[in-house]
């Protein structure tokens, strides 16, 4: 396998935007997300990253996107994350916020996760950002749908300089696989100083 990672912008990013919605929802549906998404969702919210400040970064492989990680300023997100941030004293329009990174498993453990938190920890320092951030949900250790092989990333991220910052977490509604309905799930920030 040779796969390289571009980030991605423009043209070449509206006309990536399908095959990244595509691969959020078939990475998403593992646990721990267990995400039953739409294509016309994913659509609708990654067009968040057109935005001036917004970062894709793409895993190609002979020109086939096997991963993606996007990223954008706190403060364009700060609808949905003000409430978790409230008592903290960073700024959000200083706080970078690595919205997501998915990877299709072939093509795990191959330095790939790095890349992508290194290229948007970049544009973050590009823009002025101090910390980068993101978040990740919570799922208790005895859940039904994990599997006996499951391994958290949280060593990844700590070794990055990531910390769990205590108390920051933010609720986000999505339907589960096994779910009729939209249910809401806690999701734990983590942080680091760029």
């Amino acid at each position: 396998m040779s796969v390289t990672t571009r980030v991605l912008t423009g043209p070449a990013l509206v006309e990536a935007l399908d095959d990244v919605a595509r691969l959020r929802i078939a990475v998403f549906r593992d646990f721990p997300y267990l995400y039953d998404g739409s294509l016309d969702y994913e659509r609708d919210y990654l067009r968040a990253y057109l935005s001036p400040g917004a970062v894709v970064v793409v895993a190609l492989d002979d020109g086939r996107i096997v991963g993606a990680a996007t990223g954008a300023p706190m403060a364009d997100h700060a609808a949905d994350f003000a409430a978790a941030f409230a008592d903290r004293p960073e700024p959000l329009d200083l706080i970078f916020y690595c919205a997501e990174s998915v990877l299709l498993a072939d093509y795990r453990g191959q330095g790939l996760g790095h890349a992508f938190f290194d290229a948007r920890e970049a544009h973050a320092r590009t823009l002025g950002a101090r910390w980068s951030a993101f978040c990740s949900v919570i799922r208790p250790a005895d859940h039904p749908a994990r599997p006996a092989d499951y391994r958290p990333l949280d060593g990844f991220w700590t070794r990055r300089g990531y910390q769990p910052l205590l108390g920051v977490v933010a609720q986000f509604s999505w339907r589960d696989l096994d779910q009729p309905a939209d249910t809401t799930k806690d999701l734990q920030f983590w942080m680091r100083p760029l």
